[in-house]
């Protein structure tokens, strides 16, 4: 399973994260197509 698919059936942005092995934020973001103002919004509501 590709990240992207990961994120957008969980909407889970930590445990894409997780999965990655990245510490950062913007790391993640690149794989999933996303802007990282979008990817920041949605770490604040799950407290990353």
């Amino acid at each position: 399973m590709k990240v992207a698919e990961i994120y957008h059936k969980t909407g889970n942005l930590r445990a894409v994260q997780l999965l990655r092995g990245h510490t950062k934020v913007d790391s993640t973001v690149r794989y999933l197509g996303v802007k990282l103002e979008d990817a920041l919004s949605i770490a604040e509501r799950i407290d990353i």
